[in-house]
């Protein structure tokens, strides 16, 4: 099977489980009538009521989550249901920076044997030899096409010759797409709780749609140039 009809079907299956995890959930509410728990301005009252607290809070799990190898998906939806597409956004992509850099930093310094061991007889074994050729194009690839769990990715760049600074920057700016789409769409998902499928919410779902199409759109691009950066 070729890497592209494999992240292709990687990409299709994540779109589907996201889905079904959202039916789940609308159909959980919806069962045992917890409406009322799930406003999205209440919660969000609820939230600014703790001051600075909040949004410090919330950076620091995500900041500590990657190095502790948690999944990063439901961590980007709550910031987007808890502070809104505009401050949702803001601290989803710092923070989801910090501790993509935490683990970069854990794996160079502290670690660098134990994630050679896990990632040996692996695709990423061989990101070293990537890095050398595209430089942080690589990272900005991964970021737009989360092929690897983002904490395992996190790691392996860690052992790569990339310095810190091009590591942070692609990091930042190729999640920003994703980030932007998860973080809006999430904002307004809880409008289905409510039995509503509002403006905001198509907006979120058709961002959605669109920012799935950049790594098709970015690949073409790069193979009429008769470039390749596939993982």
């Amino acid at each position: 099977m070729s890497s592209r009809t494999s992240t292709g079907k990687t990409s299709a299956v994540k779109a589907l489980l996201f889905l079904l995890l959202v039916l789940g959930a609308v159909i959980t509410v919806r069962v045992f009538n917890l409406h009322h728990f799930l406003e999205k301005e209440w919660l969000r009252q609820y939230v600014a009521g703790y001051g600075v607290w909040g949004p410090i809070i919330y950076l620091i799990i995500w900041t500590v989550a990657p190095p502790l190898f948690l999944p990063g998906l439901p961590i980007t939806l709550a910031g987007g249901v808890l502070f809104g597409p505009v401050w949702g956004v803001v601290y989803v992509a710092f923070g989801a920076t910090a501790g993509a850099t935490v683990a970069f930093l854990v794996a160079r310094y502290l670690a660098r044997d134990w994630v050679a061991g896990k990632l040996q007889g692996t695709r990423l074994a061989t990101l070293d030899d990537k890095v050398a050729r595209e430089g942080w194009e690589i990272v900005a690839f991964t970021r737009l096409v989360p092929i690897f769990p983002f904490f395992l990715i996190n790691y392996a760049f860690g052992l790569t010759r990339i310095s810190l600074t091009p590591y942070v920057l692609a990091t930042f700016f190729g999640m920003l797409p994703l980030t932007v789409a998860y973080v809006y769409f999430s904002a307004n998902v809880l409008d289905l709780f409510q039995g509503k499928f509002s403006k905001e919410l198509f907006i979120g779902v058709l961002l959605l749609c669109l920012v799935s199409l950049i790594p098709f759109i970015y690949k073409k691009i790069k193979n009429r140039k008769g470039e390749s950066i596939e993982l």
